[in-house]
């Protein structure tokens, strides 16, 4: 099986309630939410879904459009947004349990004739929990069943394509993010899934075109960005690369791979300095492993040039 890009895929979700205790820990993270004037949104519903515990929970917006989830434990978590009337969004985050995570600022599009009604909300939750539980056709027949009761409800495209593209059937996955395009020709996260689709098919210009789409200040998630960093980097784009592996860490300095990457993409690029800069802010939150031994090696290396 090819390695797929981890992206902030748009899964919609509704209420779930409070679900077992195996998502629990030390952890605290939250954000804000705003429409696209800037505005705060409240009572979005915020769905943490642990994918290490397989469990989550959920939480609301307040009329400042912030939300917090606590005592949660450390990993990787996505994280849905869902309100009647506005498109859903979804990041992926790789929440800390020692120290502060950064706030997720999440911008949601109201989108016309989106009424989501109690119908609709429940073959929507079986068609997430289906997913869940990678259960991806009968999800996908479960979505497709929502177009069928209400044809306005583009952003359901993504997650048939969702579907499609965990079966690894990128094609089928391709189509149905390019409906969501048709609608929305700057929807950030189906520009990245259709580079992710050529990407796992191994046609890397093509992928790099995609993404070439999107400018890195529209992307939040620290995840999304360096992996794409990752693809830029892997095909010798360095600047293009630095980009997204500086951003990376703006939204997550603690994040020991988008620091190692942005080390070497400064040494690839013979930025002597920063490279050094770089790897010894490595070692302030990385100091014992395998990989701190060689950015030691590459620490020592710069000081003598």
């Amino acid at each position: 099986m090819k390695k797929a890009f981890l992206i902030g895929t748009v899964v919609l979700a509704v209420a779930a309630g409070l679900m077992a205790q195996d998502y629990k820990g030390k952890a605290r993270q939250g954000g804000t939410i705003e429409d696209e004037q800037g505005a705060p949104i409240d009572g979005v519903t915020v769905k943490l879904f642990s994918l290490k515990a397989q469990q989550g929970i959920e939480v609301k917006s307040d009329k400042g459009g912030r939300w917090i989830a606590a005592w949660i434990r450390g990993g990787a978590w996505r994280v849905d947004f869902t309100k009647m009337g506005y498109a859903p969004q979804s990041v992926t985050l790789d929440v800390k349990e020692g120290g502060k995570n950064p706030d997720v600022k999440v911008v949601m599009i109201k989108v016309e004739g989106l009424a989501m009604t109690d119908d609709i909300k429940a073959i929507l939750t079986k068609g997430n929990d289906a997913f869940d539980q990678k259960k991806y056709d009968e999800a996908r027949v479960l979505y497709e069943e929502i177009l069928t009761k209400q044809p306005d409800a583009y952003p359901i495209y993504l997650n048939i394509g969702n579907c499609y593209f965990a079966m690894e059937k990128y094609d089928q996955a391709e189509e149905n993010y390019k409906k969501v395009l048709e609608k929305d020709p700057k929807h950030v996260e189906a520009t990245i899934a259709v580079g992710n689709c050529y990407s796992n098919r191994g046609d890397a210009a093509a992928a790099l075109e995609w993404y070439g789409k999107i400018e890195v200040d529209k992307i939040d998630d620290p995840i999304v960005l360096y992996n794409m960093g990752i693809s830029y980097y892997g095909n010798g784009k360095y600047e293009d690369a630095l980009k997204f592996f500086t951003k990376a860490v703006e939204k997550q300095k603690d994040s020991p791979d988008a620091l190692f990457q942005m080390g070497l993409t400064y040494l690839n690029l013979q930025k002597t300095a920063e490279a050094l800069a770089t790897f010894e802010d490595y070692l302030k939150i990385d100091g014992e492993s395998p990989r701190a031994d060689q950015v030691r090696g590459f620490i020592e290396y710069l000081k003598k040039k």
